[in-house]
């Protein structure tokens, strides 16, 4: 089951690379239908097969590049559910496993229903976003299977361990306990906030915002008299198509700008939350993860600086939602290392 996890987990990973990929090559729409492409379960190749797909989709005409990266993203998500599947069926009559299990089943299900929505509401930003939220939920739902099957032994703190008189035990354990749980609040808080930040970036990228802001910190001069939440958190006006937008330029800067200040906040908590994990005696384990989670927190805002100064360059816009994901799972297993010691010493 191990082996068959780490698997599953690299086919999460690609398969949100893929689906970053083919959202920034604009493929989202590269197959008019679900789940084939163009009445076929390939892209069309022949003459005959060309000639058939454009009769039944006259103004939906082929681009098979495009369509190749959307299908390609569809053959892996499939794989990746069967793969689910199977862990689903060996999770047995092992209760905890289980709950996982069904839980990743029914969430793969839903995302199938959020991809064939994208396509047939026209990658409606809602569910776009929607849509990429799923698949970071199987992958921390996937990370956080990984480790109930490892059940890691903590080692016990240095600082109970020098505890040799009861009397000191009595009054220093208590202590140690209630900063175990106070990094705990910290890094409990800092998830919803993470994942906040995930959404709007997804907000940002289904509403094609990511490049009507120019400049940094700002956004094209005087943005804050036209700032306006209703633009930020109403849904789209309805379209035929959502390809390429349909919301105005300041309705974008403002959906933008949004996804900017609440990186401002993430940055800051995240910052925070490190400090308190290296500042109390914690478990080396957890020292290591808190200094990765800044490392990659340093990435991500670098890959999100260069998005903005060279346009959104495509290798970089796809590395920015892997980063994201990678900045999600190392909180989540920071989170359950935290948690594990924190219960050594209750």
């Amino acid at each position: 089951m191990p082996k068959l996890l780490n698997l599953t987990i690299m086919l999460a990973f690609i398969v949100i690379i893929l689906g970053a990929y083919t959202r920034l090559t604009d493929a989202g729409l590269g197959c008019p239908d679900w789940p084939g492409c163009y009445g076929f379960n390939v892209v069309p190749a022949n003459a005959q097969d060309i000639a058939s797909a454009q009769q039944a989709y006259p103004d939906k005409p082929l681009h098979a590049g495009k369509a190749w990266n959307e299908m390609i993203h569809r053959y892996i998500a499939g794989l990746l559910g069967i793969f689910i599947l199977i862990i689903f069926i060996l999770s047995g009559k092992q209760k905890q496993q289980l709950r996982l299990a069904t839980a990743l089943i029914l969430l793969v299900l839903f995302q199938a229903a959020l991809g064939m929505w994208t396509v047939t509401m026209n990658l409606q930003p809602i569910i776009v976003m929607g849509h990429l939220l799923g698949g970071f939920s199987i992958l921390s739902l996937l990370i956080l299977f990984r480790l109930r099957l490892s059940r890691p032994t903590m080692t016990p703190n240095l600082l109970t361990q020098s505890l040799d008189n009861q009397s000191q035990q009595t009054l220093i354990l208590p202590l140690h306990r209630q900063r175990l749980a106070r990094v705990q609040l910290y890094c409990a808080i800092a998830l919803p906030i993470v994942i906040i930040q995930i959404a709007l970036g997804g907000w940002t990228s289904s509403n094609y915002a990511a490049i009507v802001c120019t400049e940094l910190p700002i956004c094209n001069g005087d943005w804050l008299s036209r700032f306006d939440l209703n633009d930020v958190f109403s849904l789209s006006p309805i379209a035929d198509t959502y390809q390429y937008g349909v919301r105005d330029t300041i309705a974008r800067m403002n959906i933008h700008i949004t996804h900017r200040i609440w990186a401002g906040v993430t940055i800051i908590y995240i910052l925070l939350t490190t400090y308190q994990l290296l500042k109390h005696q914690v478990e080396k384990k957890i020292r290591v993860i808190a200094i990765a989670l800044l490392i990659i927190l340093c990435l991500q805002v670098s890959l999100g600086i260069a998005n903005v100064l060279f346009q959104l360059p495509l290798g970089i816009a796809v590395a920015h939602n892997l980063v994201a994901a990678i900045l999600l799972i190392t909180l989540i297993t920071l989170l359950w290392f935290n948690q594990q010691q924190l219960q050594e010493v209750l």
